[in-house]
This record gives C-alpha cells, structure tokens and sequence, in this order.
C-alpha cells in the first residue's frame, strides 16, 4: 500500500548501509513516478556503473540484461523516504543530474 503523503518537492535519500550515495531532490511526478534532480553523495562513484548498465539495457530493451544490472542496485542501496523512513521496494533511474523513482511499502507485484 502506498502512503498517501505528497513527497513532491521533498528531498529522498539513497544509501549504501549508512554511507549517503545520494540525494533525490523531487520536483515532479507523473504517477507512479517521481522525478527530481539528483546530487551524488560520497557513495555514488562506487554504484555509478549499476546505473549505467541498468539504464543502458532498458533502454536498448534487453530485459534480462537490465534485470541483472538492476539486481545490486535493490539489494545493496536502500531509499529512504521523507519523514517516513526506508521503502520495502523501488525502482530507481540516474541519468546525470536527474533521477526517477518509483517505490511501494510493499514488494512490487510478481515478486
């Protein structure tokens, strides 16, 4: 069940155990979405490439690829919700400066 809090134009962060990969800093939405600029914390170089390859695959359609390259990504990092804590599951997109999310308390549908 999703809360139903506005997270618009509020700042969600990433992290890597308690190391800040970084910040989303939402300020759009387009349901089930959120977008918002990204600003890389001290942990991001580390997990670049995850989002690299992840974004590479989905965007050349190789499903399976992008399911392996997103595997680290939602089992090392943990996205932590405004005033509300860390979210059960995600799924999250960084292209430069920008990143979109969208997130569930519960695990997304067909896991």
């Amino acid at each position: 069940m999703l809360r139903c809090v506005s997270y618009r134009e509020r700042t969600w962060r990433l992290l890597r155990g308690e190391l800040l990969v970084g910040e989303v800093e939402v300020d759009g939405s387009d349901f089930p979405w959120l977008n918002g600029r990204f600003v890389a914390g001290p942990g991001y170089a580390a997990v670049r490439p995850w989002f690299d390859e992840s974004l590479a695959a989905l965007e050349a359609e190789e499903f399976e690829r992008f399911e392996d390259a997103y595997a680290p990504i939602g089992r090392e990092l943990t996205l932590v919700a405004p005033d509300a804590g860390p979210v059960a599951e995600f799924l999250l997109h960084i292209e430069g400066g920008r990143a979109w999310f969208r997130w569930s308390d519960e695990a997304f549908d067909g896991e």
